[in-house]
């Protein structure tokens, strides 16, 4: 196994080894310190691994949850879906992920700390920018922004009306989650409409000139070390 996925593993297995505290101990050092126990990791190493401590643990458990996301809507045939039904589809299959409520809930307790505020926004925009580019978006000027930022804000109130939704099957959550795609749907209807009126065309155009000039990120994918290798 080369270097690099030796770390990965080991990362894995502190995060394995870390689930079963952070119920009672929270995203936190106590949790890290027994998770590096368990799993047997020198805490040299583990202080390589997360070099913030219980805020990279968290951000790692959080990626994590993302790939397997993306692994998962890969084998699913989305294709006779709606849009608006992959979404949520999407979003439910990375909630559903989640072993344990809590670990979710004590995640959002330790991001909504001043300190930690924008690593949770990150981490949720890294979550909008999985399930679109798992769903095939190809997108490449102002809306793939738009599309990402937009589905932070769902995906955000989602998550807090289901850490408290104890309906069968989540059922609750899934109709809530409809309904806020529901207005993000009639809020792109009103967009559309003002760009076909001659009036508002003429009124946008300078805007809509400036922000035709803006492009999507791009990243070389071949350098080491880069976004994608990290936990």
């Amino acid at each position: 196994m080369d270097p690099e996925n030796t770390l990965h593993a080991t990362r894995e297995a502190v995060l394995d080894a870390a689930v079963p505290h952070v119920p009672f101990d929270g995203w936190s050092a106590a949790t890290l310190k027994a998770a590096l126990a368990d799993s047997g990791v020198a805490p040299a190493l583990g202080a390589a691994l997360f070099p913030r401590g219980a805020l990279d643990l968290a951000l790692a458990y959080h990626r994590r949850g993302d790939r397997r996301m993306a692994a998962q809507l890969a084998e699913m045939d989305l294709a006779a879906l709606r849009y608006r039904d992959r979404i949520a589809a999407a979003v439910m299959a990375r909630l559903d992920l989640v072993e344990d409520k809590e670990l979710v809930r004590r995640g959002s307790t330790l991001f909504a700390l001043p300190q930690n505020a924008a690593e949770g926004a990150k981490a949720i925009w890294g979550t909008a920018d999985a399930i679109w580019t798992a769903l095939g978006d190809t997108s490449e000027d102002v809306n793939w922004y738009s599309k990402r930022a937009t589905l932070s804000a769902v995906y955000s109130a989602t998550v807090l009306f289901w850490l408290g939704d104890d309906s069968p099957g989540h059922e609750n959550t899934r109709d809530f989650l409809d309904r806020r795609i529901g207005d993000v749907m009639q809020i792109e209807k009103l967009k559309a409409g003002l760009r076909e009126n001659p009036l508002s065309k003429a009124l946008l155009a300078g805007p809509l000139r400036l922000l035709g000039q803006i492009r999507a990120p791009r990243t070389p994918d071949d350098l080491p070390g880069s976004l994608k290798d990290q936990a």
